[in-house]
């Protein structure tokens, strides 16, 4: 280890300084907006203070250059105090912390990505260390750079599942360019938090998790900066700088004391800032400034333009399940850039996620059945644009981490999403397996991009597109085989519908994807025996729906739409359809749609007992043409 030498005693005091003067801030922004966490912005100043003006290595001029240690806070709510040392770090005037709240300011309540210091938004807790730990990953392994990564954890929070999640993660995989800060003030929002002051019981559970856990008075700028160099000369492991630390701190008779939480000071806000004012020995400006990186070593990475190294090559007719197409598609796009990279929860060889790694096996990051963690580490990954990730599992296990996808959301992220094993179809594994919510999930996230691949070849094009298209994109695959339908050099975009069968004659608009386009079909096919003749559409995406495609093709079969889903009534293709034709007159939507909890049996005969096969569909068409 490096030796250590201890800050000049100058340098001890500016920092004690500065983290009055982040208090000073966090209080008089909170008061001009009467709300706000300032208790829990003060009682983490002297950590701030020692890792913004000390510690972390940053180009103040360019908050996300690629070179700059990284900072998350995963308590989010303490974002005022966040502010404050970037605005005392000289990126914007003290005075607009000011603004903190406002609608027409990006100083939020909690951090968001539209100011250009914050990767993530937080505030949703339990979530920023896997964001953290994707981080961390990408600079050991990819990036191979000397940048380090830096997230500040509640102790409240740290009672959240997916933090223990990520503990493992970052420890398996040996992330010792990681430190994670716990700030363990005490107090939570209602009552103590479990642990209270215990130090020594979470020192025991972070070195069981294989850390690096460095106990340390969270107050003490020299035992913060001793234990912040122990972390940077750590090798081989993550470190857990576990600061004990006092809620309100210097607040006189607010420190330490409950019913705090998330208020402003109110009437004592000009008494405490009164005191905060006293403790100043340099009340000038600052003499310590920010220290830029040492060196440049993150490699400029391109992650535009990408596309399959070849492209599908499939016969018509010829049966394969888009979950192995989604695998090939994948493998296609890591062989032309090196930065696709493939996360999964060990459902690999289901996903076909394992493709990756007959081009380069350590593009594949096992993150095991914890699915949180998973998320969160792919957002982690996607940041900064140093990767394009592709997240699977099976689509019904993305409901667990629901709250990471929605602040994935938020945070702006450029995460692709993969979920197999949809729907009823995938037979005797019974219900809990089944992704029935998977498209009334992604359809309420802002902005994501959800395609519904019904073959081989629209799914290889969809895992193309998804690696092109910015925010959160969902590609819902399929266990059973399905028959190619499209040509390979079949042209397909983001929102248009394919018209797969089609007359001058057609009396009724079937939309089907995947397994129920297949059913759509026969149907077809059955009804033409009587005469009756049907077009049959695959919609490709389901957001963007392709609205106009349908309105035309609705118009053309006599406004009668028969839609057919293997998912829940709420929320997917159906309700996709209805409000992409609420406002036009002469339409009317029949759903079809898995209507209530599925049973384990054969893929047919689960189509049939739940009202999506073939035979459903021709009923329907009867029903429709008699209203």
């Amino acid at each position: 280890m490096a030796s250590y030498h201890k800050p000049e005693s100058k340098t001890i005091q500016e920092l004690k300084d500065i983290a009055t003067k982040l208090r000073i801030h966090s209080v008089r922004a909170t008061q001009i907006t009467k709300s706000g966490h300032p208790t829990s912005c003060s009682s983490m100043a002297e950590i701030m203070s020692v890792l913004f003006f000390h510690t972390m290595r940053y180009k103040v001029s360019a908050p996300r250059d690629v070179n700059n240690d990284r900072f998350v806070l995963s308590k989010g709510h303490a974002a005022p105090i966040l502010y404050a040392a970037w605005a005392e770090a000289g990126l914007f005037p003290t005075s607009e912390l000011l603004n903190l709240r406002k609608f027409n300011n990006d100083l939020e309540g909690h951090p968001t990505p539209r100011l250009n210091f914050i990767d993530v938004g937080t505030g949703s807790l339990g979530q920023g260390l896997s964001v953290a730990a994707g981080m961390a990953y990408v600079g050991k392994n990819f990036d191979k750079s000397s940048y380090r990564v830096y997230v500040l954890v509640g102790d409240g929070e740290s009672a959240e599942g997916s933090i223990w999640e990520a503990l493992h993660f970052a420890s398996y995989y040996g992330l010792d360019n990681l430190c994670v800060i716990f700030d363990i003030n005490r107090l939570g929002q209602t009552q103590a938090t479990s642990l209270e002051h215990n130090m020594e019981v979470y020192r025991v559970r972070l070195e069981a998790f294989g850390f690096n856990a460095l106990v340390v008075d969270g107050h003490d700028v020299e035992e913060l900066a001793k234990v912040f160099h122990e972390a940077q000369n750590t090798q081989g492991r993550p470190t857990a700088i576990l600061a004990k630390t006092f809620k309100g701190r210097n607040f006189p008779n607010i420190e330490d004391e409950l019913n705090w939480h998330g208020k402003a000071l109110g009437a004592n806000g000009d008494t405490v800032i009164q005191h905060l004012t006293s403790l100043l020995k340099n009340p000038g400006p600052l003499a310590l400034h920010p220290q830029k990186p040492l060196v440049a070593d993150a490699p400029i990475v391109d992650i535009s333009n990408i596309k399959l190294s070849s492209p599908p090559n499939y016969k018509l007719g010829e049966k394969i399940a888009t979950r192995l197409a989604y695998g090939n598609g994948l493998a296609k796009i890591a062989a032309n850039n090196s930065r696709v990279v493939a996360l999964d929860g060990d459902m690999r060889t289901s996903t076909f996620s394992d493709k990756i790694r007959t081009v380069d096996p350590s593009r594949y990051i096992e993150c095991f059945i914890a699915e949180q963690n998973l998320v969160g580490v792919g957002i982690g990954m996607a940041c900064r644009d140093r990767t394009v990730a592709f997240v699977s599992t099976f689509a019904t296990f993305f409901t667990r981490a629901y709250d990471q996808i929605r602040m994935g959301a938020i945070s702006q992220t450029n995460l692709n999403f993969v979920g197999s094993h949809a729907g009823c179809s995938i037979g005797e594994d019974g219900p809990s397996q089944m992704g029935l919510e998977d498209l009334a999930m992604f359809r309420a996230i802002p902005g994501a991009t959800i395609f519904y691949p019904s073959d081989a070849v629209s799914t290889e094009r969809a895992v193309e597109l998804a690696a092109n298209t910015k925010g959160i994109c969902f590609i819902r695959t399929s266990r059973p085989e399905t028959p190619v339908i499209y040509k390979n050099d079949k042209a397909l975009a983001i929102g248009k519908a394919q018209v797969i069968k089609t007359s001058s004659k057609d009396q009724v608009l079937i939309i089907g994807a995947a397994v129920t386009l297949v059913e759509a079909i026969l149907a077809a096919d059955e009804l033409a025996k009587s005469g009756i003749n049907v077009r049959v559409m695959d919609p490709f995406t389901i957001k963007p729906i392709d609205a106009a495609g349908i309105i035309k093709n609705a118009r053309e079969t006599g406004g009668r739409i028969i839609t057919v889903e293997d998912h829940y009534p709420e929320g997917g293709l159906g309700d996709a359809v209805l409000s992409a034709v609420a406002g036009v007159r002469d339409i009317i939507v029949k759903k079809l749609a898995v209507p209530v909890v599925p049973r384990s049996g054969p893929t047919a005969v689960l189509l049939d007992a739940y009202g999506i096969s073939s035979r459903s569909i021709v009923t329907a068409v009867h029903e429709i043409l008699k209203l």
